[in-house]
């Protein structure tokens, strides 16, 4: 048996978290990429080649 839990927070947390971000200007640092470099972006992932988190742009499907 094991137990397990989250570090998350529940709906009020996770709330007052996103209203600190906006108040502050925090916000994630992301490389927007398109869906055809999928796969180049998991071999960077592979490599240990990536500085920050990769955001795939659905907008740009066809």
């Amino acid at each position: 048996r094991s137990l397990t839990g989250s570090l998350i927070g529940g709906i009020a947390e996770t709330q007052e978290m996103l209203d600190f971000c906006a108040e502050h200007g925090v916000a994630p640092e992301i490389e927007v990429i398109e869906p055809d470099y999928i796969n180049e972006a998991y071999g960077r992932v592979l490599a240990s080649d990536v500085r920050y988190r990769f955001v795939i742009d659905t907008a740009s499907l066809r």
